[in-house]
């Protein structure tokens, strides 16, 4: 059986869903303000939710609200109360990881699917079946499987049950990402959504009875962020994920800007649209996908488990930072008389040259010849984050363009 695999891009904000969107995703995951595991991340009000969903609806894309926290008994009434509401909002989806979430799910809006969260640990196709004889449409593969177990678990369950993978983005060091660290250093629980990301810290060993006496960790002299993961990149394997039964290419990502959501999504859409159409012109694009997709801020990539267990090269030892290629300036809303509205992210100025980037894979380059308030003032410069302006560019924008400068040497 032939899949056309969904394209499903994280969205942490409402501007960051219609982002998605307009760049290419089937389906966009996003929390509420309760019970995901991105606490930290902006995350979605009732209202917002409602008007995400119908947006994405009519773009004939799918939501899936995340509702993955492992529960605790205090938090199960305001899950049946946070379900009911849910229900009105009508999203395509649930993902849960907690069996007893799983059953309030079932039992308040049993019309909207059910998927099961990565973190239920699911690693062998009697787990899959198991949530499908429950009532699950779709199960999260652990991120612990290879290609070739995935391929199994496709040949053991039901054609209709559908397999989610992650496929690109920053990943946990624990297993199935069930880390205590952040719990322990913090109390804040990364199970129940308020994850401090501990692993991407130093770390020296002491040796119990020698108290103060502090060993670095050493790996051949690299240095000692040794929980610190690079992050995961399958755009050159498209044809082995659609080959092992994948239906849905998840990119991890809820606390991520607009402009990494816009890269990723518009960079892996043209990727399976590509392959899909000619495989050929798949390899034949190859150079520009991986030019695109390093556009975006990243700690240098890896397979994962994809073609065996990861060894010491898929981590990063020398230093916990990002790599920066673009700053994101905004996105362009409406375009009226020549200037474009944006609610400006980063300092840019008159003169400068930004990029336009396109849904359809072009970057386009333009001269910022005005720069103009809400108050019909031009200025010089937009040094206020999220201030409103108009911007006078030597081309021409469209609503839901991306305006990033590039920061290469």
């Amino acid at each position: 059986m032939s899949r056309h695999p969904e394209l499903l891009i994280p969205a942490s904000s409402l501007e960051v869903l219609k982002t998605a969107v307009i760049f290419g995703a089937d389906a966009v995951y996003i929390g509420g303000e309760a019970f995901g595991l991105r606490a930290k991340a902006k995350n979605f009000s009732m209202e917002e939710m409602k008007e995400g969903i119908e947006f994405a609806h009519a773009h004939d894309v799918k939501v899936y609200v995340t509702a993955n926290i492992l529960a605790h008994n205090e938090d199960l009434a305001g899950v049946q109360e946070y379900f009911r509401e849910l229900k009105e909002l009508r999203p395509d989806a649930l993902i849960i990881a907690d069996p007893g979430v799983f059953d309030i799910a079932k039992e308040i809006c049993p019309e909207i699917d059910r998927h099961i969260s990565t973190q239920a640990n699911n690693t062998n196709y009697g787990t899959y079946n198991f949530w499908y004889r429950q009532g699950a449409s779709r199960v999260v593969s652990a991120r612990e499987l290879s290609m070739k177990e995935i391929r199994e678990l496709r040949e053991h369950i039901p054609g209709d049950l559908e397999i989610e993978t992650f496929i690109h983005g920053a990943m946990c060091i624990s297993y199935s990402g069930r880390c205590l660290l952040s719990n322990y250093f913090t109390g804040r629980d990364a199970n129940r959504g308020a994850c401090t990301h501990p692993c991407r810290w130093k770390y020296a060993v002491v040796e119990e009875t020698r108290p103060g006496e502090y060993m670095p960790v050493y790996e051949n002299e690299r240095g000692t962020y040794i929980f610190n993961s690079k992050d995961l990149c399958m755009i050159e394997y498209i044809p082995e994920l659609i080959d092992a039964g994948i239906d849905s290419f998840k990119i991890e990502g809820r606390m991520k800007t607009a402009l990494y959501v816009a890269t990723v999504a518009r960079t892996y859409r043209k990727a399976i649209d590509d392959y899909q159409r000619d495989p050929k012109l798949y390899r034949e694009n190859m150079p520009w996908y991986l030019d695109q997709i390093s556009n975006c801020t990243y700690r240098q990539f890896t397979t994962g488990f994809f073609f065996g267990k990861p060894d010491e090269n898929t981590q990063i030892y020398d230093s916990n930072t990002y790599r920066k290629e673009y700053t994101y300036l905004g996105i362009v809303g409406e375009v009226k008389d020549g200037l474009c509205r944006i609610e400006q992210r980063n300092k840019f100025s008159v003169g400068e040259t930004i990029e336009i980037m396109k849904p359809d894979g072009r970057n386009i380059e333009a001269e910022v010849k005005r720069i103009i308030n809400e108050d019909g003032e031009e200025q010089e410069s937009a040094p206020h984050s999220k201030q409103v302006l108009y911007v006078d560019l030597t081309e021409a924008p469209e609503k839901y363009d991306i305006l990033r400068r590039s920061e290469k040497e």
